[in-house]
């Protein structure tokens, strides 16, 4: 067959007189012509066609065993449109679709960037209006596609099967359960899909004795009950923070998980100054979180105070008398919020996170009291349909051998569920279980079938995010393992008789009762359509559950003020990195740097410090002498605490957080995991058996456990002790009232003796350079829009394969993050207080620092008590890369040239010239450039996707992946904003205003990262460079950077 090949020879053969040469092997470049146009530019095709896209994207997708071959695996019979429809199907040209996630916890529609049918990036769809926003999973969820650890194929009792096998068993394990009166239950996530409750609701029409059980691991059952019973459907309610000017949260993190998330982004827009207005947010909470850090007034207390908190809040809004007891700062806290409230009338709004039904059904009536045009009661969130009450009454009748049949779909009750061990006990008396799944997991190891499932980007599927707001799901890539995988729902079909394929079940759903005549085409482009109805979701609820009455506000607000705890409270919660623990084999994930303690590759207790010396949980600080709090590499460490409630007690690290309320501990759910991912990923313990009544806050007690534990930080240092050149803030009546030189003055220096602005040519170095020719890139990021959410982070890595090093390397701050959102925490209750603090330092204090009490004004004195942050401080959040800098240090020192400015303000670097000398990290005042100690890529010491060949699948072929010994750095997606040039080029236009982006300004769903050629004036960047809010890094340096930043306004206004 070698014989056969043809190869270019030399240019020559390019000469047009030879053109039959060039010909011939044009023509045999492809065996068969791709018929693009005959589908895509005909309507009526493709509103017609009935078979899978998976055909088509055989031609551009891969298989594990041959990429290569997939491409020529049959003929076309049928094609979706692209998001972008290209002419032809071109390698090396990216292609985008529009498309959904929906595993049960996030939600979110979703652009998929493939190349050569390899998805490979997960972006936001900006056409989306609701959740149209990627969170950190949501981006890092690309690479649970190529996990090495997925199942391929059916199992049967720990043996390989085959789906005739599986159809054969599971069709005659239900006629017998119908055959037997023994119910048969479905145990799924929330899938919120239309379609698929309507295949439910056949299921149920066939077999009769059919329960439907929708399990949430992380519940918001509570709330849902409470929508419930006052609006009459099942949901959660729906609220648009844009329209706020007054928030009052009761320990609801609505930056982070609570109610399915995908508030950030409206959050935002309302924290952004305008007309000289912004926000109010204030933050009643337990447990420090990204909610509570971006409050302008934050008020820690138990989780038991915050129901009375609330309870008096109602009173004094709705003037209702409520009684209860609370501490005197925080009473006084209620009345101010209360005045703030009624102050913003209809503007004001109020939301919780308690899971109680009393206080949800208080939020309510306040909401409504005040006629908030934020709350939306209309148009219900239904994303959480999880019921807890059905989940208990399902394990008692498995262990009372009432089950027949058990499919369980998007769950992990063994991992999750507080009382697996009951579950455990009742599977045994399962006639036949199954699960579906896409791993060897806690529950799918001890179930008779595991039928293996499709990851997301390989199947179809519709949600319903919020009533009437749909999103498509499309495949984006052909199986993986060819038609060892199987959805969920192609096996109901099976089961109900349908030969139908699901895509062509949806389409037909759609059609019928949801466009309204409106067009799939346009809606599968979209990935979104908002309807006018909503559909009819199949019903869960059991026989022994009836409807209740709306409870009383008044009634509630009583109970709730009743409530009294005198013992240790521990609030569970989700991390903005893990989640609910599905994706704990992500290595993205795994070393994603919490936004708050900045801790990778683990979960542990977070204690106040008064509690942690109180109890003894806190360690020494190092020494010259002994190595306690730090190792000499700088590690981190801790102790360990036992934490016991209801019975079972639970050993976990223990981490010392700022604005943690006293007599209070948090833990996160999703560590702990022991199946179905490699050892590697195994860290951190399971919260999930102290989740007792799916309830998140528990009465404990907390003991000194023995053992020294080590984390893994990749910030050391916590508060920003007066340095106003890093992050500068002000209040908005200072920003409305005075001129930008008070609280945003260009640094001066001295030049003859005289004050010379930092960004005057006079004072430079060198030569100024005409940069008004061509492209210039600035990126402005805005600390008011920025939540600290770190999805840009995680885009960062798929984007410019930036390697997973692994918990010791990261000990010893050797983490790659070519981007990293700073953390900083203030000394005093707030930054302006550790200005003043500084602002009185007298002289060096030597004497009281060495003999005294440390406790002086003298400036090492002063400086070493701002090391530590506040009881109850404020947080501030800073992304930060490779500045670009104009007068770049690292550039004048490197000895090879490898790294050097472009002529578009990117500094470049160029990896086969790099030997490794890192003087330019050295030189970098910024700390943003990472050395690569290993070979990240291909090494069992580093065992993490890089490793393997399905793994490295995610892999941008446009940017190089570096080898051991080269610095590397954010190189301003340079790949991307070439492609944009390209793109234009081609066309034959110029660049549109802000069509440049990088990738972590393309995952901000905030707006608070902006992208752009300030050359072009029409950009937003070119307003933004000039804004009066506008700042550089370290001005003072003069090292002139591209990367600007806007001072962050705080709305410190009282009413």
């Amino acid at each position: 067959m070698s014989s056969n090949k043809k190869y270019w020879k030399s240019v020559e053969e390019l000469n047009q007189d030879n053109s039959s040469m060039v010909e011939a092997l044009k023509h045999k470049e492809f065996v068969q012509e791709i018929p693009v146009d005959e589908f895509l530019g005909d309507k009526d095709t493709l509103e017609t066609s009935s078979t899978t896209r998976r055909d088509f994207l055989k031609y551009v997708g891969f298989s594990t065993a041959a990429a290569s071959l997939a491409a020529c695996e049959g003929p076309v019979r049928k094609s979706i449109p692209y998001v972008v429809q290209p002419d032809q199907i071109i390698p090396g040209v990216a292609n985008y679709y529009a498309s959904t996630i929906a595993n049960g916890h996030d939600f979110a529609s979703i652009l998929v960037k493939t190349r050569e049918g390899r998805p490979i990036k997960i972006e936001n769809n900006d056409l989306a209006a609701t959740n149209g926003g990627a969170n950190a999973r949501v981006n890092a969820s690309v690479l649970d596609l190529y996990d090495s650890l997925r199942v391929g194929w059916p199992k049967k009792n720990g043996a390989d099967s085959s789906w005739t096998e599986f159809d054969a068993d599971t069709t005659q394990a239900l006629n017998s359960a119908v055959a037997s009166g023994k119910d048969i239950v479905l145990l799924t996530q929330t899938f919120a899909s239309p379609s698929t409750s309507k295949l439910i609701s056949e299921f149920k029409e066939k077999y009769g004795n059919v329960r439907h059980v929708v399990y949430d691991a992380i519940s918001e059952s509570a709330a849902a009950e409470a929508y419930q019973n006052t609006y009459g459907e099942r949901g959660l309610a729906n609220y648009d923070f844009s329209k706020a000017g007054t928030i009052v949260s009761f320990g609801a993190d609505f930056l982070g998980d609570w109610q399915g998330g995908g508030f950030d982004s409206a959050y935002a827009k309302g924290r952004i100054p305008k007309n000289g207005k912004m926000s109010r947010h204030i933050q009643f909470e337990s447990n420090m979180s990204l909610t509570g850090a971006n409050a302008d007034k934050r008020v820690p207390l138990k989780p038991s105070e915050q129901k009375v908190a609330l309870a008096k809040l109602y009173g004094k809004i709705t003037g209702n008398a409520v009684s209860g007891n609370l501490p005197a700062h925080v009473e006084e806290a209620v009345s101010a919020a209360a005045s703030e409230l009624s102050k913003a009338g209809s503007n004001g709004v109020v939301v919780t996170g308690i899971q109680d039904v009393n206080a949800q059904t208080v939020v309510f009536v306040i909401n409504e009291a005040l006629a908030s045009k934020a709350f939306d009661p209309k148009t219900p969130i239904k994303t959480r349909q999880g019921n807890d009450k059905a989940v208990a009454q399902l394990v008692a009748d498995m262990n009372a051998g009432k089950v027949g049949t058990l499919i369980m779909s998007g769950v992990n009750p063994m991992y999750t569920l507080p009382n697996a061990a009951e579950f455990e006990a009742g599977l045994a008396n399962v006639d036949m279980s199954v699960t579906f799944s896409m791993k060897e997991d806690e529950t799918s190891s001890l179930t008779n079938y595991i039928a293996a499932t499709t990851h997301y980007l390989e199947a179809w599927g519709d949600v319903e995010m919020k009533k009437g707001h749909y999103a498509l799901a499309q495949p984006v890539i052909r199986n993986l393992f060819n038609e060892g995988t199987r959805q969920f729902q192609d096996a109901l079909l099976m089961w109900n008789g349908n030969d139908m394929s699901y895509h062509d079940y949806i389409k037909d759903n759609w059609t019928s009762n949801i466009l309204n005549g409106g067009s799939w085409n346009q809606a599968l482009h979209d990935g979104v359509f908002v309807g006018t109805t909503s559909t009819v979701i199949e019903e869960t609820t059991t026989d022994s559950e009836t409807e209740e009455a709306p409870i009383d506000a008044s009634v509630a607000a009583r109970a709730l003020a009743s409530t009294s705890s005198s013992g240790f409270e521990l609030t569970l919660y989700s991390k903005t990195g893990m989640g609910d623990g599905q994706q704990a084999n992500n290595p993205w994930l795994q070393e994603f740097p919490d936004p708050l303690t900045r801790l990778t590759w683990d979960n542990y207790l977070t204690v106040s410090e008064a509690d942690a010396k109180e109890l003894g949980l806190d360690l020494a600080p190092s020494s010259f002498f002994s190595q306690s709090q730090h190792d000499a590499t700088g590690g981190l460490n801790g102790k360990y605490a036992n934490i016991t409630a209801n019975g079972v007690t639970v050993t976990a690290p223990v981490i010392i957080q700022p604005g943690q309320a006293k007599g209070t501990f948090g833990l996160s759910f999703g560590y702990g995991r022991t199946l179905g991912l490699k050892s590697e990923m195994q860290t951190g313990v399971n919260a999930y058996p102290l989740y007792a009544n799916f309830n998140p806050v528990q009465e404990v007690t907390i003991e000194v456990a023995e053992g020294r534990h080590e984390f893994a930080s990749v910030q050391l240092h916590n508060t920003l002790m007066g340095r106003g050149d890093i992050i500068r803030e002000t209040s908005l009546e200072i920003f409305n009232t005075k001129d930008k030189d008070y609280y945003n003055a260009v640094p001066v220096v001295s030049l003859n003796h005289k004050e010379t602005p930092v960004n005057s040519s006079r004072v430079d170095l060198w030569d100024e350079f005409d940069r008004s020719i061509g492209h210039h890139f600035n990126l402005s990021i805005d600390l008011n829009a920025c939540t600290g959410c770190g999805a840009c982070v995680i885009a960062c890595h798929a984007e410019n394969n930036v390697p997973v090093v692994g918990k010791e390397e990261i000990r010893r701050s050797r983490d790659m993050h070519w981007l990293r959102i700073d953390r900083y925490y203030s000394s005093e209750e707030s930054f302006d207080g550790d200005n003043e603090t500084k602002d009185d330092i007298e002289g060096l204090g030597l004497g009281d620092y060495a003999f005294g009490d440390g406790q002086g004004n003298g400036s090492l004195s002063t400086f070493g008590r701002m090391e530590s942050p506040s009881a109850n401080p404020q947080v501030a959040f800073q992304p930060i890369m490779c500045q670009h800098c104009n007068h770049a240090p690292c550039e004048t020192v490197c000895p090879v040239a490898a790294t050097s400015h472009g002529r578009q303000g990117q500094n470049h670097m160029a990896y086969n010239r790099c030997v490794g000398t890192r003087y330019c990290a050295n030189n970098c005042p910024y700390k943003v450039r990472r050395f690569n100690w290993f070979l990240y890529n291909e090494n069992d010491e580093f065992d993490y996707h890089m490793n393997d060949d399905l793994g490295r699948m995610v892999i941008n072929p446009d940017v190089t992946v570096r080898s051991r010994g080269v610095m590397e750095k954010c190189s301003m997606c340079i790949q991307m904003t070439q492609k944009t040039v390209l793109d234009a080029k081609r066309d034959g236009r110029e660049v549109k205003p802000n069509e440049f982006k990088t990738a972590c300004s393309a995952a901000c769903s905030n707006g608070a990262m902006k992208f752009g050629d300030i050359n072009d004036k029409k950009s937003d960047i070119a307003a933004l460079k000039h804004d009066k809010r506008a700042y550089h890094l370290l001005e003072s340096v003069g090292t002139k950077p591209n990367v600007v930043y806007q001072v962050k306004v705080r709305n410190t206004t009282e009413a």
